[in-house]
């Protein structure tokens, strides 16, 4: 008979951590919950924790108006992305990939810039709807293949890092370069541990050591931290420039660990 889809190990993928060895509820323990100060943060830390403080950071200019419901969906990742490797059920794998579709669908309705839109699309409205079709369109293909579903979403970072090259380009403040380098490290650290864990898999279970999705959990967090910001950061910069936006780091630009957030000035009236 067929598996039910909400079954635990009803999953088209497993990752490389053994199931239920730590406990009798959770498929991947270390993939699942974060236990501990050292290597071992997840999900849960990644996207529950860091996603709030970039909101907070946010608080800090509300003549943005930006629309706090662009993270409702990099939360809901999170929950998501928790439950699916708690049970290893194909419902939790669908809605752990496809709330990372949404988030990026959200994402790219909200900020991709106006400049880069096809020449068919003259306003945001505009631009709404065809993201709006696409997300609709590849949400019903991932039912195909859904072990596909993983290789597709992050091949969409190439074209995000595409993006900002091209911004650097055009941009010479250190700040946002530095920024913008740092990010990247975050990322070839996160999506090479996600290689690792896939491809992999035979020589980390032979050294007992097969945790690297975990790492890829907290490392891509990480770089998310350092992304969203300078998003913002572009998105004044052609929204509203005379705001003459500047990029900050909480609580010090000396600390080994800071939240990144943006700073404007506020332009001078003229009588």
């Amino acid at each position: 008979t067929m598996p039910s889809i909400f079954s635990y190990q009803s999953a088209e993928v497993d990752w490389c951590e053994g199931n239920f060895e730590r406990s009798a509820v959770i498929a991947e323990y270390y993939n699942t919950l974060l236990l501990g100060s050292r290597w071992d943060g997840t999900s849960l830390f990644s996207f529950l924790l860091l996603t709030p403080l970039t909101f907070l950071a946010l608080e800090a200019f509300p003549e943005l108006q930006v629309n706090h419901g662009t993270f409702v969906p990099l939360l809901l990742a999170g929950v998501f992305s928790m439950y699916f490797h708690m049970t290893l059920s194909y419902v939790g794998q669908l809605l752990d990939e496809l709330s990372i579709l949404w988030t990026l669908a959200v994402a790219y309705s909200f900020w991709y810039p106006q400049a880069y839109f096809p020449k068919c699309i003259k306003t945001r409205r505009h631009f709404f709807w065809l993201t709006g079709i696409t997300t609709v369109i590849s949400t019903l293909m991932s039912f195909i293949k859904p072990t596909l579903n993983a290789y597709a979403l992050n091949c969409i970072a190439f074209h995000l890092l595409y993006m900002t090259w091209k911004e650097l380009k055009k941009c010479n403040d250190k700040r946002v370069h530095r920024m913008a380098a740092v990010m990247v490290m975050w990322w070839a650290l996160a999506i090479t541990s996600w290689i690792s864990d896939r491809w992999l898999c035979w020589l980390w279970q032979a050294i007992n050591f097969p945790y690297f999705h975990s790492f890829w959990h907290v490392l891509i967090a990480m770089s998310l931290l350092y992304c969203c910001p300078l998003v913002i950061y572009f998105d004044v910069s052609y929204e509203m420039p005379s705001f003459k936006p500047k990029l900050e780091y909480w609580p010090s630009d000396s600390w080994p660990v800071v939240v990144p957030y943006v700073t404007l000035e506020e332009p001078h009236k003229q009588c």
